[in-house]
């Protein structure tokens, strides 16, 4: 047989929270005692009085938040969400200076250079510069 509850996580605030818990200690039950029997009581969402009761008793309009509700087997469900994309990660350079190049290896900057003066590291040196193909480097790690 399933289990005949769902599970109900609720942020709720300070102030809400301390009168729930102190309500639980005063009638000597616990807070799901209290909120199943408040829902039962005042959330009717299969008629409009009881959806306008609710909106009364809210304090209409309810602004930002969501009520979402899920009907017939999965009971009441009441949230809020809000979602912030991450940001796009850059593509990686292909060309890379000495500093870049350094980081990519893990070694110091100036023995990055000492390696491509001597020809041992691909790179090219424009002016006074040093520039490397960051396919070339790794294909130089990779031993190829």
């Amino acid at each position: 047989m399933p289990d005949p509850t769902a599970a109900l996580y609720v942020r709720l605030p300070h102030t809400e929270f301390d009168k729930l818990d102190r309500a639980a200690d005063a009638l000597a039950t616990n807070k799901k005692a209290i909120v199943t029997t408040l829902v039962s009581r005042y959330v009717d969402p299969d008629s409009d009085a009881g959806l306008d009761h609710l909106r009364t008793i809210a304090g209409a309009p309810l602004g930002d938040r969501k009520v979402t509700i899920e009907l017939p087997d999965k009971g009441v469900v009441v949230g809020h969400h809000a979602f912030t994309p991450a940001p796009m990660p850059q593509a990686p350079a292909e060309v890379l200076t000495a500093p870049q190049a350094a980081a990519l290896l893990q070694v110091e900057e100036a023995e990055l250079v000492a390696l491509a003066e001597s020809g041992e590291l691909p790179g090219r040196r424009i002016g006074t510069q040093w520039r490397f193909s960051r396919a070339a480097v790794i294909a130089w790690l990779a031993g190829a």
